[in-house]
């Protein structure tokens, strides 16, 4: 019997932003690029084609440009051997803490533009629909909104590399930011930090570097003391871990940081204690 069809679809101007060339159909020369059924078309190379390319996609944004991303099929190339390894407290104050100590500022890209972005939108609240001048104006909006999505890419491209590159084994919380958004006081500054995005691309450029990325259940990695276990409890605006009962006084993020390290490394079946990372790499040094 099978599934009962429907109505087809109306397939409008507009309606679809990318198509795509299954391994044939399509041929790269030099500058240019040769489309079945379309012809050539002039493009810029940002970077060599590395590997042997197995698809094609053209794409178009919401400005208006048009892409062509080829999918292509490489050997990973694992980096050398390396015994550090690391937590990353993810956060709002600063965008990440790891566990020697080191903080990320967080860049808070809505806010940079937030002014620019309010303006443009009023702007474009104000003319009439299916007119020309909203049609520019909402080319506007979507610049804006771009730009703040490229330089959000750019900030976890370049900050996934240098864990990739760092540390063999990378511990992240296993966070459910669908969740966290339902926080309508934070919900801004959630979205605007998409943590889940550096945990994503720090993942596969990871795996091509023969690295490891865990992710842990967040459960109390902030309440529990780092040395002792002990659960301390405290206040968001409290920024600083002191445990009664060792003594130990560190920064909250910090300590956050180096529980999600150990589960991460018992969750691979490892300590910081194993002959594999040596003397010199606790949470205090690395």
């Amino acid at each position: 019997m099978g599934e009962k069809p429907g109505y087809p679809r109306f397939r409008g101007y507009g309606w679809y932003d990318s198509f795509t060339y299954k391994q044939s159909g399509f041929k790269l020369l030099d500058n240019h690029l040769f489309l079945s059924k379309i012809g050539t078309v002039k493009i810029i190379l940002h970077r060599p084609i590395n590997g042997r390319i197995k698809t094609l996609t053209i794409q178009r944004d919401t400005v208006g440009n048009w892409y062509a991303c080829f999918a292509c099929e490489v050997e990973n190339k694992p980096l050398p051997f390396n015994e550090s390894v690391v937590g990353v407290d993810v956060g709002l104050e600063s965008f990440a803490t790891l566990s020697n100590g080191k903080k990320v500022e967080n860049p808070r890209f809505i806010r940079r533009d937030e002014k620019q972005l309010v303006k443009a939108q009023r702007n474009l609240s104000k003319l009439d629909k299916e007119t020309s001048k909203r049609a520019k104006q909402r080319k506007i909006v979507q610049h804006i909104h771009q730009r703040i999505a490229n330089r959000r890419k750019d900030f976890a491209h370049k900050l996934s590399r240098k864990l990739a590159d760092s540390f063999s084994v990378i511990a992240f919380e296993d966070l459910n930011e669908k969740r966290m958004l339902k926080n309508h006081c934070l919900a801004k500054s959630i979205s605007d930090a998409a943590w889940n995005q550096l945990i994503t691309y720090t993942t596969y450029k990871a795996e091509n570097a023969g690295r490891v990325v865990v992710l842990v259940d967040p459960r109390n990695t902030s309440k529990m003391c780092c040395c002792c276990r002990t659960m301390v409890d405290k206040d968001l605006s409290v920024r600083l871990h002191t445990c009664p009962v060792c003594g130990l006084i560190m920064d909250r993020d910090e300590n956050a940081a180096n529980n999600i390290l150990r589960l991460g490394l018992e969750s691979l079946g490892m300590t910081l204690e194993a002959p594999l990372f040596g003397s010199g790499n606790s949470h205090h040094h690395y």
